[in-house]
């Protein structure tokens, strides 16, 4: 089960511009539901694949105890031409979909009664990132 829009407006999009230069204001720079959340450090790019995995571990750890927020959905699409096709002939087809993270950004919060265990699931989940983030407590 992959988390993609099952609709979007137009079906390529370009890439537009890095993160690491551009300095938006940022909406979920702090925790809004939970008591602990992961905060991205780094500018980057999570694919959906990223985002369901993080997801699986730490509904594996939590189970139900506790709930699981996150914050991030992949609305945009990444296009790849074959291996072996020659240059020219338009854009490729769409390959994944990813979302876009900027530096603050609150990626996943968690609501759960045993801190220990969210500090667990949290810190499993940092290792399925491809960029640093760090622990916050409410």
């Amino acid at each position: 089960m992959q988390t993609n829009p099952s609709r979007s407006k137009y079906k390529k999009q370009q890439k537009g511009k890095s993160f690491n230069r551009i300095n938006k204001l940022i909406t979920f720079n702090r925790l809004n539901f939970g008591l602990l959340g992961l905060q991205a450090q780094e500018a980057g790019r999570i694919t959906s694949k990223q985002i369901e995995s993080i997801q699986q571990t730490i509904n594996k750890i939590i189970k139900k105890t506790g709930k699981i927020v996150i914050n991030a959905f992949p609305h945009t699409p990444i296009t790849k031409k074959p291996l072996e096709i020659r240059m020219g002939k338009g854009k490729g087809n769409v390959d994944h979909w990813i979302f876009k993270v900027q530096p603050g950004f609150v990626l996943c919060e968690i609501e759960t009664n045993t801190l220990d265990l969210g500090i667990k699931a949290l810190t499993l989940a940092q290792l399925r990132l491809p960029f640093k983030t760090k622990l916050i407590f409410n």
